[in-house]
């Protein structure tokens, strides 16, 4: 994906190339200038960058990174090794391998690709922006966890105990960013669907112009109010966040390879693994082995494994034949979670050796809405965020995460309807919903907002 922020337009021989993670929320940029590239804040699966460099036959200059990421693992280190390219840190950021380190205004390359490092902390202590000129001429600045599309990244993933003082860097350095020119382009790393930022937006670049015109943080009275508007109501974060910094630190592995063995009942039956069941919800409902996990396959499938499952988990994948479980293991490398011991494809190998199945009820919105008129438990597992836009009367407010680790609500016993926004979470927590001895009935394909507003029309 080619990308044009608005009212911007790049040289002919030089474009920006936008490669999204959707489960993310984040992009990867890849700049590429008279046969010159530059790859800002790759993911681990390097593999997705090789290719469009191989395929443009473009020689790999540079790759910058903004910060030590907090929501995935660095492909960094690995793309420049795999490519002879200079790879690009924080000075600040002393990470434990060789890099070029980034100074603040200490211009790395020369006339015709170079990079001009600003610092900008706030997301996290060492980050830092590039702009990236060629032949002299400003093409856009990469902004990583910094200035964001409508927002800024968040301050608060090293601890709430620092955040007031990375909010008040945050400040000073999308002030220092709004100081450059106002046409230059810029590119995030950190988008919607992030949980490194402190907000959405519906545009995924933007320029300089357009985010002091439409950001409400540059129209922040002073400071301190500047303070109060990014650190308001955010939400939690995945608690596989706590093991990225250290991996970046230290030095990730490149990715593991992403096909699966095929495996069989005595993987299913090992006491240490955890199985992964990535089949549809319905199909789960139906029968599923005991104690399993299901994770619909989706975007953000790893990262819900990575919030609920602990960082070190040996799994098993429970899919249909001709799902892509390259997908998910992609997903899971990327934020380190490498021990996948194979795939089992359908649940009849378990059933078929007269072993036990578990099931639930599911409820389509008519059933569901009938039944809270009719005074039954309700469970809602959303965000806290999501709380205060509305929430079904006399429901338990208990989100998956804080189920995962404190067990389900202890007011809730016997047959309770459970309730997020599509079904997915609600499945994410039967596990934890069935060792409690609940009885759980799953509204699938709709949510909470879709009752609320059901309720009111009846």
């Amino acid at each position: 994906m080619t990308v044009y922020p608005p009212g911007y337009r790049l040289s002919s021989v030089t474009t920006v190339h936008q490669i999204r993670t959707p489960g993310l929320g984040d992009s990867t940029y890849l700049l590429a200038h008279d046969g010159l590239a530059v790859v800002v804040d790759p993911q681990r699966d390097v593999d997705r960058f090789l290719e469009p460099l191989a395929d443009k036959g473009l020689e790999l200059r540079f790759v910058l990174e903004t910060h030590l990421h907090n929501d995935y693992v660095s492909g960094g280190r690995d793309l420049a090794n795999q490519t002879g390219a200079e790879l690009v840190l924080p000075a600040s950021a002393a990470p434990a391998f060789r890099h070029t380190p980034a100074f603040h205004l200490e211009s790395i390359g020369d006339a015709r690709l170079a990079v001009r490092p600003i610092h900008t902390p706030g997301h996290t202590p060492e980050h830092t922006s590039y702009v990236v000129t060629v032949d002299g001429e400003e093409v856009g600045v990469f902004t990583g966890g910094s200035l964001l599309v409508g927002s800024a990244g968040r301050p608060d993933l090293l601890g709430p105990e620092r955040a007031d003082t990375l909010a008040r860097l945050q400040y000073r350095s999308i002030t220092r960013l709004g100081e450059l020119p106002g046409s230059t382009p810029v590119y995030p790393t950190h988008g919607e669907g992030s949980f490194c930022t402190a907000s959405g937006a519906n545009r995924t670049t933007s320029t300089i112009d357009l985010e002091k015109l439409e950001n409400p943080l540059y129209h922040a009275i002073d400071e301190d109010h500047f303070v109060e508007l990014i650190t308001s109501g955010l939400g939690p974060w995945p608690t596989y966040y706590q093991h990225m910094g250290p991996a970046n630190l230290y030095g990730p592995d490149p990715a593991r390879d992403l096909e699966l063995p095929e495996l069989g009942l005595a993987d299913l039956r090992d006491s240490h693994i955890v199985v992964v069941d990535i089949r549809g919800k319905q199909p789960f409902a139906d029968a599923h082995i005991p104690g399993s996990i299901g994770l619909e396959h989706r975007d953000d499938t790893g990262v819900w494994a990575g919030w609920v499952l602990p960082h070190d988990a040996e799994m098993v994948l429970l899919a249909d034949r001709g799902q892509d479980t390259a997908e998910i293991v992609r997903q899971l490398t990327r934020i380190g979670m490498d021990a996948i011991r194979g795939v089992v494809y359908g649940i009849e190998t378990w059933t078929e050796a007269g072993l036990p199945t578990a099931s639930h009820r599911t409820a389509d919105l008519a059933t569901f809405v009938d039944a809270v008129q009719a005074g039954v438990q309700v469970l809602d597992v959303r965000m806290p965020a999501e709380w205060e836009t509305g929430t079904i009367d006399g429901s338990t407010l208990a989100f998956v995460p804080d189920i995962v680790a404190d067990g389900a609500p202890g007011d809730l016993s016997g047959e309770v309807w459970v309730a997020c926004g599509s079904g997915y979470r609600a499945t994410a927590a039967i596990k934890w919903l069935e060792e409690a001895g609940i009885e759980p009935v799953v509204l699938l394909d709709d949510g909470v907002p879709e009752v609320l507003e059901a309720l009111a029309k009846a």
